[in-house]
């Protein structure tokens, strides 16, 4: 199944006393969420810990498939880690780390081949060096080493971790933030974390020339472990000039130490001009993310902020849609980059590529309705869907098959055979009227009237449903004051 985790809160106070890591996981066997509100799927998932919590990140066991949950808390802060007892069971045992690692905040953590998980973290002290924790045997957190001298330590939080699914690798990212351009650096284990390769500085991709220098950019960078061991890193960057750094034009690179040359290109963002600006803590194209499936083929996917449409303010900030591309060479080579997410009046964020790739690649991303981070003062605080979006693998044969079975209207209800479109742009739209419009997600129903899916403006995959009749059910036209509507449509093979 697919295991999310996203930070959650409902109190509209700005202390957020409620915060928690939230968790859902979809069934490939029931073809459901776990944990879903039938009512408001805001509140759809639950709370993996039971006092308030904040920032962590999700791995799972590559033997059982059972999530591990990470996240600091307390006072003073600490890391804790919760992992559940069968995939997507919700029955999660917790490991404080006191007394070994109390003072440390901003967990990253990977599971390695035998269900060890491995650390990232900050000292609350400094807050600027980085330091290795374990969790071995169960629950058991081993003291914290130093792990960046004498490579500079990161002075941010923007350091990473993987392990391997099939060994005892380990490996640890970060980028110096306060470099001149900013330099990125990785460490190695392969006898999990017991002891360390010295710490490397990587080389630059030859993202600019002249006197234009490449930095990694904080949101680098992005290590994985692929099925034959074998290690990746994704990287974004940003050209550098005399002392000043620039979010555009951005490019992303994917480097891997079994490759010549290592480095090969991703990506480059670079528009005519930029309406707005783009916000905090952001590229014009960024966050970067990897995944594999069983025969090596590589996929990555990224927020990429559009130059004109605007979230008007104050203040005014850009938008961002979904990015993807793929390799099927080890990342020698990329197709080229294709937009997921249909740009409207929303920004799509965060995006996280599913690690182990299927026959359906996925991916998890954010819906802000609101461009820009309420914490910075970047307009207010809002009710942020989470979803999920999936495709067919392009090297599994599945897309030619459905490539000519879009959505095939007819007299009646719509019949349906693999992607059901809500943009009204392209491939016969399903709400007539809406054509050039981004509308608002709606709801997909069953023939009983139960909610299966919350459908979001775009493409929606529904080939995971059963056939059958189904019934998608809108808000009403904008602007308006009616009850909404209902349609029927018919999911065939």
């Amino acid at each position: 199944g697919i295991h999310v985790l996203w930070m959650y809160s409902a109190s509209e106070q700005t202390t957020y006393p409620d915060r928690n890591m939230r968790y859902n996981f979809y069934s490939y066997a029931t073809r459901e969420w776990n944990w879903l509100d039938p009512t408001d799927f805001m509140q759809s998932g639950f709370n993996a810990f039971t006092e308030r919590a904040g920032f962590g990140n999700l791995s799972a066991d590559p033997g059982t498939g059972v999530a591990y949950v990470s996240t600091h808390l307390g006072t003073p802060l600490r890391p804790e880690l919760a992992r559940d007892n069968a995939p997507g069971a919700g029955l999660f045992e917790y490991c404080d780390s006191r007394p070994n690692a109390e003072g440390y905040l901003w967990p990253r953590f990977a599971v390695d081949a035998e269900g060890v998980a491995h650390f990232a973290l900050i000292d609350d002290d400094t807050r600027d060096q980085l330091y290795y924790s374990k969790v071995e045997p169960w629950c058991e957190f081993s003291v914290p080493i130093r792990v960046a001298p004498p490579q500079p330590d990161p002075h941010y939080p923007c350091h990473n971790i993987a392990a391997s699914r099939v060994s005892r690798k380990v490996c640890l990212t970060w980028t110096y933030a306060e470099g001149n351009p900013d330099p990125g650096f990785y460490r190695v284990s392969t006898d999990g974390g017991t002891s360390w390769q010295e710490p490397e500085e990587l080389s630059w991709p030859p993202a600019y020339g002249g006197d234009t220098l490449t930095s990694y950019h904080i949101t680098s960078l992005f290590p994985y472990f692929d099925g034959s061991d074998e290690l990746h890193i994704v990287a974004s960057v940003m050209p550098f000039i005399g002392s000043q750094g620039f979010i555009y034009p951005a490019q992303l690179w994917h480097w891997s130490p079994s490759n010549s040359p290592r480095w090969s290109h991703i990506h480059t963002a670079n528009p005519d001009t930029l309406a707005a600006p783009v916000g905090y803590n952001a590229l014009i194209a960024c966050r970067v993310s990897i995944g594999s499936d069983a025969a090596g083929n590589l996929f990555v996917a990224w927020e990429e902020f559009d130059s004109l449409n605007v979230e008007p303010g104050p203040p005014e900030l850009l938008r961002a849609d979904i990015f993807h591309s793929h390799s099927g060479d080890n990342g020698r080579t990329w197709a080229e980059a294709v937009r997921i997410t249909t740009p409207c009046s929303v920004s799509h964020r965060f995006p996280m590529m599913m690690d182990q790739i299927t026959d359906t690649v996925a991916v998890s991303y954010l819906i802000d309705q609101v461009a820009g981070f309420h914490i910075q003062g970047q307009g207010p605080a809002t009710r942020n869907p989470v979803v999920v979006q999936r495709w067919p693998n392009p090297y599994t044969g599945v897309k030619e098959a459905m490539s000519d079975v879009r959505i095939t209207m007819s007299p009646g209800p719509t019949v349906i055979r693999g992607v059901l479109n809500l943009s009204g742009a392209g491939h016969n739209p399903i709400l007539p009227g809406e054509s050039g419009l981004c509308p608002k997600p709606a709801q997909l129903l069953n023939a009983s009237g139960r909610k299966v899916m919350e459908l979001q403006p775009g493409e929606n995959d529904v080939r995971h449903l059963s056939p059958g009749v189904y019934f998608i059910r809108t808000e009403g036209s904008r602007g308006q004051r009616s009850e909404g509507s209902s349609r029927k449509v018919i999911i065939q093979r």
